[in-house]
């Protein structure tokens, strides 16, 4: 029998990327941003510090181990629990990757730390680098994004134009627009004005049809989305997945079919997956959100971590 991956989780069928195969290499919400509509909820820690968060070593074993099970994605996905450029191996990661399959790379990250030289040279070793962009100025950006302090919108543009100077690969640059935020004519105008600096190949236009780390955040319409796709130019898509939305506009219940799981047997985060065919982010999320409230524990069999209801 297989061991439950750690670090490996899907592969998770994406409008972005296809049948995508995640890898999470920073632990849960470390972040350089406390986005109000982030799924996996509120940053823990807000840093811009780059560590060896996660060992190279063990997710290559996992990932040698799954593609002898047989893997078809269209894309190895480099992404985390929080910001996946603050592991300080991600180049490396990707090189190593590179060297055991032909499957293609991408890196899933909100942007900030491109003003670094390491930070933009390591994402470059990908076929595909996907930032987030979600302002054109500072307002919109701090109290859509929260970022660390020593981040700020110019600071984002310019690292991300840079990154495109050096970069031959493809940048799909994500816009996540929030209602009544980031959505008014002005507010599109500077995101398109900055687009044109960073000159990525793809815009791709996102919403929150998931639960958000903060409460009250609605989702633009498909029909304003396409529009502001039309406004964005001929290389602007909407992404956002409105089946996910009708999947997920009740949350709650969702969390108690997670627990009535847990009610009925204990499961690691690799049975919630596959039992709800969502991401081991997600999963984490909601197995956070119980441990919080008390109604579950853990216990360790065979070095797999089982979750039961109390």
């Amino acid at each position: 029998m297989a061991r439950e991956k750690k670090y490996l989780f899907g592969p998770v069928a994406s409008r972005r990327l296809g049948l995508s195969l995640g890898i999470d290499i920073v632990p849960f919400k470390i972040c350089s941003q406390d986005c109000i509509y982030c799924e996996l909820g509120l940053t823990t820690e807000k840093s811009i510090e780059r560590k060896d968060y996660a060992p190279i070593e063990d997710i290559l074993a996992e990932l040698k181990e799954r593609l002898t099970e047989g893997l078809s994605a269209d894309f190895i996905t480099i992404t985390g629990s929080g910001e996946p450029t603050l592991n300080s191996r991600l180049g490396e990661l990707v090189e190593k990757i590179k060297k055991i399959t032909e499957i293609p790379v991408a890196i899933l990250t909100n942007g900030t730390l491109f003003y670094r030289q390491d930070v933009r040279a390591d994402c470059a070793k990908a076929d595909v680098v996907v930032p987030s962009l979600d302002a054109g100025e500072k307002g919109v950006f701090e109290k859509i994004n929260r970022p660390h302090p020593d981040i700020n919108i110019e600071k984002l543009i310019l690292g991300l134009c840079s990154f495109r100077d050096v970069y031959h690969g493809q940048i799909w640059l994500e816009v996540f627009l929030v209602e009544g935020l980031n959505t008014g004519d002005k507010q599109i105008a500077e995101i398109k004005e900055a687009i044109k600096r960073i000159r990525p190949d793809k815009i791709q236009l996102n919403t929150a049809v998931r639960p958000t780390a903060e409460p009250g955040i609605e989702p633009v319409k498909p029909e304003r989305l396409a529009d502001i796709a039309k406004e964005l130019g001929e290389n602007c898509e909407v992404v956002a997945d409105f089946s996910a939305a009708r999947c997920h506009k009740k949350a709650q219940s969702k969390a108690e079919y997670v627990l009535s799981m847990l009610k009925r047997r204990p499961c690691s985060i690799g049975d919630i997956c596959a039992g709800l065919g969502i991401s081991r982010e997600e999963a984490k999320k909601y197995i956070v959100q119980f441990e919080q409230q008390g109604v579950i524990d853990s216990e360790t069999k065979n070095g797999i971590i089982f979750f039961k209801s109390r």
